[in-house]
């Protein structure tokens, strides 16, 4: 993937499988982004084939294939209308628009809609406005949505940014439960940090300047020489069996 003279992603070859949970880490600029959207049907590949639910991009209707990928993104949450209440940005994602306008619904679309934002812990928000909703309350509700569509991949870009430790938590448990249902779909989590990986997630990819620098399953991937070769600094990482954690390595590490 190009733009201008920058080469965003360079020879990346990856799979995602159904049932599998991915993470993508990478610091600043590893072009995990650029990835997901490729994934996601929201932009073309430069160079290369890019193959999503059996759909090739560039052969297929976008506007067909995009209903069939549930995607979260800053972005994305920027563009829904601080007025609109809960329930009516969730349902909205059955005909792909922000903001109700003339678009009708059936009492079916509706239920969903409750019963979505009810397993996410957002219940209690059904009736309130998306612009006075915590950052953390936002987010629940975008992943909601996400699932609206029922999705054959669920594609979750960075959904911990902005959030405090309590928010933080309170999200990586909704994903966990999500990993761990075998009727949700395939699902990638973008993330800056191994703590937001949630239990039940059980393959990793990590991208430096572009590239792939390690993928496949999770514990095999993210450990302390891998990371510290993705984020270029000596990093050291603890698993207890359900979640990850990393620091840096003293002074007295560095070569």
């Amino acid at each position: 993937m190009r733009r201008g003279g920058s080469t965003l992603l360079d020879s990346v070859e990856w799979r995602v499988d159904e049932g599998d949970r991915w993470v993508i880490l990478g610091p600043n600029g590893a072009g995990k982004t650029t990835l997901v959207q490729l994934c996601s049907a929201q932009i073309h590949p430069t160079a290369g084939v890019v193959g999503i639910l059996g759909e090739v991009l560039g052969a297929v209707d976008v506007f067909e294939l995009r209903p069939r990928i549930g995607y979260t993104s800053a972005a994305l949450a920027a563009l829904i209308p601080q007025g609109e209440l809960v329930g009516d940005v969730v349902v909205s994602a059955s005909y792909g628009v922000l903001g109700r306008w003339r678009e009708r619904y059936d009492e079916l679309d509706h239920d969903r809609a409750r019963d979505l934002i009810g397993e996410v812990g957002a219940g209690h928000l059904f009736g309130r406005t998306f612009g006075t909703l915590s950052e953390g309350e936002r987010k629940r509700v975008q992943i909601a949505r996400a699932l609206m569509t029922d999705p054959e991949l669920l594609i979750l870009d960075e959904p911990g940014a902005g959030l405090d430790l309590g928010g933080r938590e309170d999200l990586v448990s909704t994903l966990s439960t999500l990993a761990m249902d075998p009727t949700s779909p395939a699902t990638v989590l973008v993330s800056h940090h191994v703590e937001e990986i949630p239990p039940g997630f059980t393959h990793a990819l990590l991208l430096r300047a572009g590239q792939v620098v390690a993928a496949g399953p999770i514990t095999e991937v993210i450990t302390g020489e891998r990371l510290s070769q993705t984020f270029g600094l000596p990093l050291q990482v603890s698993h207890d069996g359900e979640r990850f954690s990393a620091r840096r390595l003293p002074s007295r590490h560095l070569g």
